[in-house]
C-alpha cells in the first residue's frame, strides 16, 4: 500500500508467528465424535477469523507447523487461536481457543509458549465496548417526602462482535442489582449495527435506609452504596434465542466521589472467572511476536535515514552505519530486513552488498567454503531475494509445485521408510520425473529473474574471481550458493513459507519435498557436478538415485542459467507472457446495475492475474466476467454502510501466508470489508470475507494496474442510491468523486514505507545501545592501545578495521538517537495518555 500523509503520526501493528502443535486434545473427558474426527486451528482478531490451517486427519495431537504473518488494519482486543473439530457430518464443532489480550502479548513475544486451551461458548465470546453515564438526582415524590434516584444513561457501543458472521441486531439490558432486589430495564432494538446508538435514560429508585434525615444534600449511606450496582447486558434479538453479546458492572459507590460518572466501558464475558482445568480440553503450542510501530512524521527521520544511505560510500564498510547495525544485531536474523528494505528502496543495496561481500571474502580461505556463513552478506543478499524474488519464484515455481502436491505419487527411496505395497521403481521414476521438472523450470527461468538480483550475483561473481583467480569454478559457486541452496532449494522445502502453497505439507508430501530440495541443491552446487563428489551424500539410497543426474547435459545448464542470471545482458521477454495467479478466492460480489434493495451479492470466485480481473460461479468454471488489468482505473475501500449490508464470512479456502501492506489503525474495532474496483462505466463492488483479505485484494490489484494510464485522482466511498451519492449527495452520477484515491505505485521501490523501516532501524539501535556503547568502547580501546593484543572477549564481537573511523560514525549515530528519543517524547506529551475511561482507553469492568 502506499504511505500515509507523511505529515501525521501513524500506529502500524503486525502480526507473525507459528502454530506448531496442539497436545492431548479433549482426551481426559472428550466425546468420541472428537477422537474420529479431524482438526483444524483458526485466528481471530477478536471474533473476526482472518486465518486458519488445513484440516488434520484424526489425529488428538496434530503438528500444524504452519507460520503466518500479516498486517493488522484495525483496532483489537483479544487475538484468539480456536481449535475446531470436523464431525462426520462435516460440522465444525469447537474444542477450545487461547485468547491472549492485546496488552498481554509482549509477554510472549519471540518465544515458544504451551498454552492450556479453554472452553469456547457463547458467553465467553464477547468483543466492544459500552458507553454510559451515571447520576444521582433527589426528587421530592406527591407526599412531600424526598427520594433518591438513580438515572442511568446508555449512550452507545462500539465494536460489538459479529453472529454468526453477520451484524447484529443489538439491544441492552440494564439492571440495578442489590442484595434484596433486582430491577431490569431495557432499550430498544438497533437493527443491523455493530456500534449501536441508543441514547436512552433509565431511572431507578434508590432504597434509603431507616435512619435516614432530610438532608440539603442528599448522600447514599455506606451499606447501601457498597451493595448496589449497575449491570448492564448486551444482547442480540434473535428470532430463535437471544445471544449473548457481554456485559459490565459498575459499583454506585463510584458516585460518591462524583455526583454524575460518565466512561467507556470494555465488555467482558458472563462467568468469566471460570476456566478449564490444565490440560482437560488439551493445549496448543505457539510462537506469537507482535509489533507496534509509532512512526513520526518523515522529517523526523531524515538525520538517521541520511546516515544510513551513506554507507556504501564510508570507507572502511565496516565503519558504516548499516555495518555497525549489522553487527550489533547479529543473533536477530530478521534485524537486517528494514536495513536491506531501506537501502533497496534508494537504490543504494548493490553498492553495500558488494563492499561487505568484498570484506568477507578478504577472510576466506578456501573457494570451496564461499559465501557458505551465516555472515551479514549473506543475510543481506536472502532477505534481498525474499523482497525482490517473489513473483519470480510464484512465476517458476508454483506451477510444478502444485503439480506435485496434487498428484499424491509415492516418491520414497529410503528402503527403510517404504510402506507396504511400495514399489521402489515406481517410486523412483516419480521422483526423477518430478526432480527433472523442477530443475527444467528453474534452468529455463532465467529470462524471469528481477534486474536487481542479476546485479548482485554479477557483483559476486567478479568479486569471487578476483579473490581466487585459479579456481575456473569459484565465478559458478559464488552465485549458486545463493540462488539454488538458498532460494530455489529452501522455497521447494517449505513452499507454504513463500506463499506458493497454502498451507504446511503433510508428512509424506514434506518428505517428497525434501528429496526434491536436497536433489535440486546438490545440481545446483557448482562444487557437487563431478562424478567423485558423490561421496558428499551421506544416504547410500541418495548416491544411487543421483547416479542418474550425473550427465554433462545438467552441467551444462546450471552453467548456462547462472551464466544468464549473472549477465548485463538486457532481458526481454520472449513471446507471450504466461498468465500469472496472483490471487483467488470467494468473495460476495454485487450485481452489476442492479438497485440498491433486492439480493444484488451473489457468492463469486474471484481471480486475478498479470493480465486480467475475471470472476467465476465456482472455482474452476468458466468466467462469467473477464476484466484486463489495463481496464483498472483504481481501487478503493467501500463504507460499511453504503448498502446496509451485514458483514459476512464467506466459504473459503484458507488464507494464504504473506501480503504486506501500511494501513493506520481505525478507529473502529471493525474494518471495512468491501472494496470497490473502479471502470470506466460503473464500480465493481466486492465483499470479502475479513479485513485482512480486503487489503490483500487491495494491495495485488493495486499492484497489477499501478502504470494503468487514466487512473482515478478521486472516488465515492459510498453508493450511488436515488438518484444521489451517499458520501457527498451529489446528484449526477458520473461525478468524479469526493475523497481522494490513495497514490499509486509507480514501481516495485514505492512498496517500501521507508519511514517505517526507518522507524524499526531506531528501535533496532535503541534496544542494542549496551552493544553500541560496548563497541565504541572497543573502538577507543584499540585506538589508545594500538592494536586489539589486549582486547577483551566481547570486543571480537565487532568487526573494527579502523577504530577512529567507526568511533566518529558511533557518535553520529547515538546523537541520532537521541535526537530520535526527544521527538517521540515530545509526541507522546502532545498526544497526552488517554484518560481512563475514555474511548481511547476504556475501563476493564467486572463480569461474571
Amino acid at each position: 500500500m502506499a504511505e500515509d500523509d507523511d505529515t501525521k503520526i501513524r500506529v502500524l501493528q503486525s502480526l507473525r508467528g507459528k502454530i506448531c502443535e496442539a497436545k492431548n486434545l479433549g482426551s481426559c473427558s472428550g466425546p468420541n465424535w472428537l477422537r474420529d474426527g479431524c482438526t483444524f486451528c483458526t485466528i481471530s482478531l477478536d471474533q473476526e477469523e482472518v486465518y486458519r490451517t488445513k484440516v488434520f486427519e484424526k489425529n488428538l495431537s496434530p503438528f500444524y507447523g504452519e507460520d503466518f504473518y500479516f498486517e493488522i488494519p484495525r483496532a483489537f482486543q483479544y487475538l484468539s487461536f480456536y481449535v475446531y473439530a470436523k464431525t462426520v457430518f462435516q460440522r465444525d464443532l469447537p474444542v477450545g481457543k487461547v485468547a491472549i489480550r492485546k496488552e498481554d502479548l509482549s509477554k510472549y513475544s519471540g518465544k515458544e509458549h504451551w498454552f492450556g486451551l479453554q472452553p469456547v461458548d457463547a458467553n465467553s465470546e464477547v468483543q466492544g465496548k459500552v458507553h454510559l453515564e451515571m447520576r444521582l438526582n433527589e426528587v421530592i415524590t406527591d407526599n412531600g417526602s424526598v427520594c433518591q434516584q438513580l438515572v442511568v444513561r446508555i449512550i452507545e457501543c462500539q465494536g460489538l462482535p459479529l453472529v454468526n458472521g453477520q451484524s447484529c441486531d443489538p439491544y441492552a439490558m440494564v439492571s440495578l442489582m442489590g442484595p434484596a432486589r433486582s430491577d431490569h430495564k431495557k432499550t430498544k432494538v438497533k437493527k443491523k449495527t455493530s456500534n449501536p446508538q441508543f441514547g436512552e435514560t433509565f431511572y431507578f429508585e434508590v432504597t434509603r435506609s431507616s435512619s435516614y434525615t432530610k438532608k440539603s444534600h442528599f448522600q447514599v449511606e455506606e451499606e447501601d452504596i457498597d451493595k448496589l450496582e449497575i449491570k448492564v447486558d448486551l444482547w442480540n434479538n434473535s428470532l430463535a434465542q437471544d445471544v449473548f453479546l457481554g456485559e459490565t458492572r459498575v459499583s454506585v459507590k463510584i458516585l460518591r466521589r462524583n455526583s454524575i460518572h460518565q466512561a467507556w466501558y470494555l465488555l467482558q464475558p458472563k462467568g468469566n472467572c471460570k476456566t478449564s482445568k490444565v490440560d482437560e480440553l488439551g493445549s496448543l503450542r505457539l510462537n506469537v511476536t507482535y509489533i507496534e510501530d509509532t512512526v513520526l512524521q518523515s522529517a523526523c527521520y531524515e538525520r538517521l535515514r541520511a546516515l544510513m544511505l551513506k554507507s556504501p560510500d564510508v570507507k572502511p564498510i565496516s565503519a558504516s552505519a548499516a555495518h555497525i547495525l549489522g553487527d550489533l544485531c547479529r543473533e536477530r536474523y530478521e534485524a537486517v530486513l528494514p536495513m536491506v528494505r531501506l537501502l533497496l528502496h534508494h537504490n543504494n543495496l548493490v553498492p553495500f552488498v558488494t563492499a561487505v561481500a568484498a570484506l568477507e571474502l578478504e577472510n576466506t580461505q578456501e573457494a570451496n567454503t564461499i559465501f557458505r556463513g551465516n555472515s551479514l552478506a549473506t543475510r543481506c543478499i536472502d532477505d534481498m531475494m525474499k523482497v525482490v524474488g517473489r513473483s519470480y519464484l510464484t512465476m517458476t515455481l508454483k506451477p510444478v509445485l502444485e503439480e506435485i502436491c496434487d498428484s499424491n505419487k509415492s516418491c520414497e527411496i529410503d528402503p527403510l521408510k517404504q510402506k507396504d505395497g511400495d514399489n521402489p521403481d515406481a517410486n523412483k521414476e516419480n521422483l526423477q520425473q518430478f526432480v527433472q521438472k523442477v530443475f527444467s523450470s528453474i534452468t529455463q527461468s532465467s529470462v524471469s529473474c528481477p534486474p536487481i538480483m542479476s546485479d548482485v550475483f554479477r557483483s559476486l561473481r567478479q568479486l569471487a574471481t578476483k579473490r581466487f583467480p585459479d579456481d575456473p569454478h569459484v565465478q559458478y559457486s559464488a552465485v549458486s550458493s545463493f540462488v539454488f541452496l538458498r532460494f530455489f532449494a529452501v522455497a521447494v522445502l517449505s513452499p507454504h513459507t513463500y506463499q506458493l502453497r497454502p498451507h504446511h505439507p503433510d508428512n509424506e508430501l514434506t518428505r517428497t519435498l525434501t528429496l526434491i530440495s536436497k536433489t535440486i541443491q546438490t545440481l545446483g552446487s557448482w562444487g557437487s557436478l563431478s562424478r567423485n563428489k558423490l561421496s558428499s551424500f551421506k544416504e547410500s539410497y541418495m548416491y544411487e538415485f543421483f547416479k542418474s543426474f550425473q550427465e554433462e547435459k545438467y552441467v551444462e545448464e546450471v552453467k548456462k542459467f547462472l551464466d544468464e542470471i549473472s549477465s548485463n545482458v538486457s532481458k526481454g521477454s520472449v513471446g507471450v507472457e504466461d498468465a500469472l495467479v496472483l490471487r483467488e478466492g470467494e468473495v460476495q460480489k454485487r450485481a452489476q446495475g442492479r438497485k440498491r434493495i433486492g439480493k444484488n451479492f451473489k457468492k463469486r470466485w474471484l481471480r486475478v492475474t498479470n493480465r486480467e480481473l475475471s470472476y467465476h460461479k465456482h472455482k474452476g468454471k468458466e468466467p462469467l466476467c473477464v476484466i484486463p488489468v489495463e481496464d483498472i482505473l483504481g481501487v478503493e475501500k467501500v463504507d460499511d454502510n453504503a448498502f446496509s449490508r451485514k458483514n459476512v464470512s464467506v466459504a473459503r479456502p484458507p488464507r494464504q501466508n504473506g501480503g504486506v501492506w501500511s494501513l493506520r489503525v481505525c478507529d473502529g474495532l471493525f474494518s471495512s470489508q468491501m472494496f470497490q474496483v473502479m471502470l470506466s462505466e460503473r464500480p465493481l463492488y466486492i465483499q470479502a470475507s475479513n479485513c485482512v483479505e480486503v487489503c490483500e485484494w487491495l494491495e495485488v490489484l493495486g499492484q497489477v494496474s499501478r502504470c494503468n494510464p487514466g487512473r482515478r485522482s478521486h472516488h465515492h466511498p459510498s453508493a450511488y442510491v436515488s438518484g444521489a451519492w451517499l458520501c457527498c449527495r451529489a446528484l449526477n452520477e458520473s461525478h468524479p468523486g469526493c475523497k481522494p484515491c490513495t497514490p499509486s505505485l509507480a514501481s516495485l521501490q514505492l512498496e517500501i514505507d521507508c519511514d517505517r523501516e526507518t522507524e524499526r532501524i531506531f528501535s533496532l539501535f535503541s534496544a542494542n545501545y549496551s552493544k553500541l556503547q560496548k563497541m565504541e568502547d572497543a573502538c577507543a580501546s584499540i585506538a589508545v592501545y594500538q592494536g586489539p593484543q589486549k582486547e577483551q572477549e566481547e570486543y571480537s564481537l565487532f568487526t573494527i578495521q579502523d577504530p577512529k573511523e567507526t568511533f566518529r560514525t558511533i557518535q553520529e549515530i547515538r546523537a541520532v538517537l537521541q535526537d530520535l528519543r526527544e521527538q517521540h517524547e515530545a509526541t507522546r506529551n502532545a498526544l497526552g495518555t488517554a484518560k481512563y475511561g475514555s474511548q481511547e482507553n476504556p475501563i476493564v469492568g467486572k463480569g461474571c
